[in-house]
């Protein structure tokens, strides 16, 4: 694609891409503060569950107009995959075309793929059909499934790395917050802007301890070729709870922290910059 074909299709894909982000984070940031309010209950004893994506949609079902409120998570999720490809093919928010530029680009090529069955399972749910109760061992079908291949164990120690590695790029996104260049927080006052960034931050590196330790399974599985030791975010908040005597105390911190990611990401649809290159 030449200079003037990129740069014409940013110019055109920016009115309806903004749409499209915004929708998308905002029921993103839905499916995590509702994770993180379920572990949030568990940690406190006072009802919720340790679980996944798929079972913070299963409770938001069970909701008072939960299958209303799920077809608009759908709707949304959708368009945060379509966002997702936006970023992978076009790239409208970069200029570069380096190695990190086609890290970056499959990183959201993968993301879209993953959130694309979120959005399916939403919308099954919404229309009335139970959901695919496989989201919380998809980990485990995952690793089961690569260790069926020659070389799976490398394979799946391979996986393993890579997830702990995006774990560390979390944390260095906590640590930098280089996002809040992307955030127009100009109405706020400088107090207020500093307690979000802090609770972004906050949020970002819940989400990376989460990474991390799904990561660790999967080398754990790629090491004893038994897939049944791999991980989900569900077993890793099962893990942080049963890891030591403050472990109750330890799954709290984390799942207010993955509440915090929820809200950042509804940060995200309300006040990022979105489209082109300024």
């Amino acid at each position: 694609m030449s200079s003037f074909q990129r740069s014409q299709l940013k110019h055109d894909a920016a009115p309806w891409i903004r749409w499209l982000a915004r929708f998308g984070y905002a029921a993103k940031g839905v499916v995590y503060c509702s994770l993180g309010i379920l572990a949030v209950q568990a940690a406190l004893n006072t009802g919720g569950e340790t679980t996944g994506s798929s079972g913070a949609l299963d409770a938001i079902a069970s909701q008072p107009f939960g299958q209303a409120l799920l077809l608009l998570i759908g709707i949304g999720l959708i368009g945060y995959v379509l966002w997702r490809l936006v970023q992978a093919f076009a790239d409208p928010e970069h200029d570069s075309n380096d190695w990190s530029d086609i890290v970056r680009r499959l990183s959201y090529f993968f993301s879209g793929i993953a959130y694309g069955s979120l959005a399916l399972t939403a919308l099954r749910l919404a229309l009335g059909s139970s959901s695919d109760s496989g989201q919380s061992n998809s980990q485990e079908t995952f690793a089961a499934t690569l260790l069926q291949q020659p070389m799976g164990r490398w394979f799946v120690g391979a996986a393993g790395a890579l997830v702990i590695g995006i774990a560390f790029y979390y944390f260095y996104r906590a640590f930098k917050a280089k996002f809040r260049k992307r955030l127009r927080l100009y109405d706020l006052s400088q107090s207020a802007r500093q307690n979000l960034i802090r609770l972004c931050q906050f949020g970002i590196t819940a989400r990376g301890v989460v990474f991390a330790i799904v990561g660790g399974y999967l080398i754990k599985a790629a090491k004893s070729a038994n897939a049944d030791q791999a991980r989900s975010t569900e077993g890793a908040l099962e893990a942080i709870e049963q890891s030591s005597t403050m472990g109750q105390w330890l799954l709290l911190l984390v799942a207010v922290g993955l509440v915090a990611y929820g809200i950042y990401m509804l940060v995200q649809a309300r006040y990022r910059k979105i489209g082109v290159l300024s």
